[in-house]
């Protein structure tokens, strides 16, 4: 279509005469290019040469401006070096003559012409670059490389950074280079000569680019966002640049790496380099203290600049000043910092992308976004208006009266109407920016309260350097005010004394809690209530990333969506250690959650304890193929049928505490395979063996993100004098005609969680089958009344408060169940089911079996608080103000006496109903 067709505006010229004069060199162009023509060259002298100067080209560019753009890169790709510079000027008058007039008609959008500035950027480089390393390998100058490595610049490429690299090039731009050299792609003998001929062409190629000749220039080139500028050559080994940003590499050159792109020589090489980098740009944890790095950058910028003082619109710098591009660009490059390391989504180069991204994860307001999208398109165009005027890297406002009123002409706008709406601007963009970077400044500490605690911090790992001691005294009157309104003031403070004497490093957490005030109330409540969950939280910080992220307080998802997020996030792992710290990570997020609900009280306990069981099991079976993929590829596929992973105890029946271990048995059918077929082969029964002891290695490890579960297999036939793995014909054998009684009530609460699918249906088979015939058997209640015997000498209860062990509760409560369910031959796992089946079976009565559900839901709620505020023996009078009030609100009581009363009562007449099940003389009902 052509430019005449598309016209949507027009400038006013500024000098009509002027104007008149360039519009009479276009006799045979429509009147509304003519008046565009006039409009252009009557404001802006650049544009008002060029016209003259490239009046042919652009006549007929106006039919299809598109296909002239094309036009001009292709014509380029025929000029060897000694033409190259001059026809690159010429390309450029034509490229901002084209995109100039395109723009100023509403023609081309500001990402139109954007892209064509960059394009033209990266085509100008990519040429410039392998010619000039044509010629030095022409002259055998790089060892080890000929002629036709010319294309991929012999391994040196050139990233495009800043707005280059997001394809956001402005009217005026200079471009910002990185020049690297693959140094693998060379002998390290030869290092030092291959260094210095790719240091003479980064030399050549500025010069090619940058140089004022009498055609003009073609691109200001800067180089200094190379690794430590002041003291490194103008190109470097990639290795050594890698090497840098591991060890000293600094936020903002992290930022300046979100809009890099590999775009001239060997692109290959360039992306690998990015990819390698993407562990220094993108943290694996929300990176909060990225904030104060950009504020501390912006004030040096407007000090350097002398941008501090007051606001006037005269000499207003629009990109550096308040309010203004640079503004916008950092609160989305900081925001993306902090998030993009968990979400890929925010990894874009382009600014307006990236607003839209983090509208769209929920980091900021649509309406933010879309108001911060709009402010910086216009301030963009504005730019671009300034900078055409006389092609002049420039970003200042006018300073008088005439330059006002020839930039309105340029905008085809009043003065008066230019300048309230760029005030507006101005003001609109600082406001909904400004918040975010400046940190609040300190409250007055609450009087002496903690003084003394208070006084030692400085003494703590947490606060060893500056920078965390400046963070945290400004968050340290906002969280002492808030520990001094705890229910005990002083408790709460000596529990976040603890959290805070734990904690390794503290700049990251302390930017956390000062971007997220709600945060600083949840560490209060955690520290006034859950002791051990702040002693956790010390070390495993990272956790409260979850809280800022997705829906931390959505409703439960349940266990195939959990399995289908940990597959997805164990895909993105580039090995299998990576994975298994990656699933360590991940789950450490969700038992998180489940802990802060059932704090918060969002959840009951028994919600949690079905939450934690739904989280054991998405990690078994989404962890399962990893661990067998690993294994595989040291030994071949799996032999047979495969196997399955088989839950016991409370993960069988589905419901877990904070604390719980992994109850696991692995069943497995061969098929009649003796042995797999790999590098390292075994017999079945060893592979199966070596798998699940792969598998607890998997779960219960220590790593660098500490452990999953501790994993118990003593459920599994013969105990633990048995295989770790048992084939499924041993198991359906033994569990016939050897399993002890205590092995087949365990059995009553066993479930596949992992595995061959159609294996797991023979597992269940084979298990209800042995409960159907084992409820005839008229040892059971004999065997079930020894055992709990031997179980009430072993195992005493720990203090009045133990809601496991001791007569009528849970242990006594859950073995009567099971018995219930195996004398009824029900395959119900959990505890009230089984109760209800043994009614139903006459096993017990209606009433008794009310009588232990009561029981087991009082017994299930303290026990699951207790694990939740303390891994030791639950003490009422050790677990703070905070936690009694959660253990009192979980099990419906008024106070520590009635709970003491209530558990006596109920546990007594619990144990009355334990025995009538159990009781040998019932075998003859």
């Amino acid at each position: 279509m052509s430019l005449a067709a598309r016209l949507t505006r027009s400038p006013d010229a500024f000098d009509a005469d002027r104007g008149r004069e360039a519009a009479a060199l276009y006799p045979d162009l429509p009147a509304e290019l003519r008046g565009l023509v006039a409009g252009a060259a009557g404001s802006s002298p650049y544009l008002c040469g060029l016209l003259h100067r490239e009046r042919d080209w652009f006549a007929a560019a106006c039919d299809a401006p598109e296909a002239a753009f094309e036009a001009e890169l292709a014509r380029l790709e025929d000029f060897e070096l000694a033409d190259l510079g001059t026809e690159l000027r010429r390309a450029k008058r034509r490229v901002a003559l084209l995109t100039g007039m395109a723009d100023l008609g509403g023609a081309w959008s500001l990402e139109e012409v954007t892209l064509v500035l960059s394009r033209l950027a990266d085509s100008a480089v990519d040429l410039a670059l392998r010619r000039l390393v044509a010629v030095q390998l022409g002259r055998g100058k790089l060892p080890g490389k000929g002629p036709d490595d010319a294309d991929t610049a012999a391994g040196m490429v050139a990233l495009s950074m800043g707005k280059g690299g997001a394809y956001e090039l402005n009217y005026s731009s200079d471009i910002d280079l990185i020049c690297l050299f693959d140094d693998t792609a060379y002998d390290p003998g030869d290092l030092a000569e291959v260094r210095s001929v790719f240091v003479k062409v980064t030399r050549a190629l500025r010069a090619l680019l940058s140089d004022a000749t009498a055609e003009g220039y073609v691109f200001r080139t800067d180089l200094r966002l190379r690794p430590d500028a002041a003291v490194t050559p103008a190109c470097v080994a990639m290795t050594m640049a890698e090497s840098y940003y591991e060890s000293v590499g600094r936020t903002w050159e992290r930022a300046a790496y979100i809009k890099a792109r590999a775009a001239a020589g060997d692109i290959a090489a360039g992306e690998r380099f990015l990819a390698a980098l993407t562990p220094f740009v993108w943290r694996k944890h929300l990176d909060f203290a990225a904030i104060q790095d950009a504020h501390d950058m912006r004030l040096r910028i407007r000090d350097h600049k002398n941008l501090g003082g007051p606001f006037a619109l005269e000499g207003h710098n629009v990109k550096l000043g308040r309010g203004g591009i640079r503004e916008i660009e950092f609160f989305t490059q900081t925001r993306q910092l902090i998030a993009g390391g968990r979400d890929k989504s925010l990894r874009v180069r382009r600014t307006d992308e990236g607003l839209a991204r983090l509208a769209e994860a929920g980091w900021l307001p649509q309406e933010t976004a879309r108001s911060l999208t709009e402010h910086y398109r216009a301030h963009r165009e504005l730019e671009h208006r300034l900078q055409m005027i006389a092609d002049t890297q420039t970003h200042d406002l006018p300073g008088d009266a005439e330059g006002f009123a020839r930039l309105a002409a340029l905008m085809g706008r009043d003065v008066a109407g230019l300048r309230t709406e760029l005030t507006e601007r101005f003001d609109a963009v600082d406001a909904l920016t400004e918040d975010f970077f400046a940190p609040e400044p300190a409250e007055a500490q609450p009087d002496d309260f903690g003084a003394d605690m208070v006084a030692r911090w400085m003494r703590y790992p947490a606060l060893r350097s500056s920078r965390a001691v400046e963070i945290f005294d400004r968050l340290k009157p906002s969280i002492l005010a808030r520990l001094k309104e705890a229910a005990r003031p002083e408790e709460a403070l000596s529990q976040f004394d603890g959290f805070l004497r734990g904690l390794p490093a503290g700049v990251q957490l302390f930017s956390l809690f000062e971007a997220n005030p709600p945060l600083q109330q949840l560490i209060v409540d955690i520290c006034a209530t859950a002791p051990a969950l702040a002693q956790y939280l010390s070390r495993n910080a990272g956790v409260l990333d979850a809280v800022i992220v997705g829906d931390f307080f959505a409703a439960w998802s349940g266990v195939a969506h959990l399995r289908d997020m940990l597959t997805e996030v164990l895909s993105a792992a580039p090995d299998y250690e990576a994975q298994l710290d990656a699933a360590r990570r991940w789950a450490k997020d969700w038992h998180f959650r489940i802990g802060v609900h059932h704090l918060r009280g969002l959840i009951s306990a028994e919600e949690a304890g079905r939450q934690y069981a739904d989280l054991a099991e998405a990690v078994v079976s989404g962890l399962w193929p990893a661990v067998l993929s690993a294994f595989a590829a040291k030994h071949g596929p799996a032999p047979g049928r495969g196997a399955v992973v088989v839950g016991m105890g409370s993960l069988g029946a589905a419901r877990l505490n904070a604390t719980s271990d992994l109850d696991l048995i692995v069943i497995y059918d061969p098929a009649g395979v003796e042995a797999s077929e790999g590098r390292r082969p075994l017999s079945s029964r060893a592979y199966y063996a070596r798998l699940t002891q792969s598998l607890v290695t998997a779960l219960s490890a220590q790593m660098a993100e500490g452990r999953l579960y501790e994993v118990d297999m003593r459920l599994r036939p013969s105990g633990r004098q048995g295989p770790v793995a048992t084939a499924l014909t041993s198991f359906e054998i033994y569990q016939r005609e050897e399993a002890w009684t205590w092995e087949q009530l365990a059995l009553t609460r066993a479930r596949p969680i992992a595995g061959a699918e159609e294996l797991a249906g023979e597992v269940e088979r084979v298990r209800r089958a042995v409960i159907d015939a084992r409820g005839a058997a008229r040892q059971v209640r004999r065997d079930v009344a020894d055992m709990r015997a031997r179980l009430a000498a072993a195992k005493a209860p720990q203090g009045a408060f133990d809601a496991k062990a001791g007569p009528g509760r849970l242990q006594d409560i859950e073995l009567s169940a099971q018995t219930a369910a195996l004398l009824a031959g029900s395959p119900l796992r959990d505890t009230e089911g089984q109760l209800d089946a043994g009614v139903a079976a006459w096993i017990l009565t209606q009433a008794d079996a009310e009588v232990l559900k009561r029981a087991a839901r009082l017994f299930w709620s303290l026990q699951a608080s207790a694990r939740l505020l303390t891994g030791a023996p639950l003490d009422l009078s050790a677990v703070g103000e905070g936690g009694l009030r959660l253990i009192l609100r979980e099990t419906g009581m008024a106070d520590e006496a009635a709970l003491k009363s209530a558990m006596e009562e109920t546990g007594e007449a619990a144990a009355a109903c334990v025995g009538r099940i159990v009781s040998e003389a019932d075998d003859d009902r």
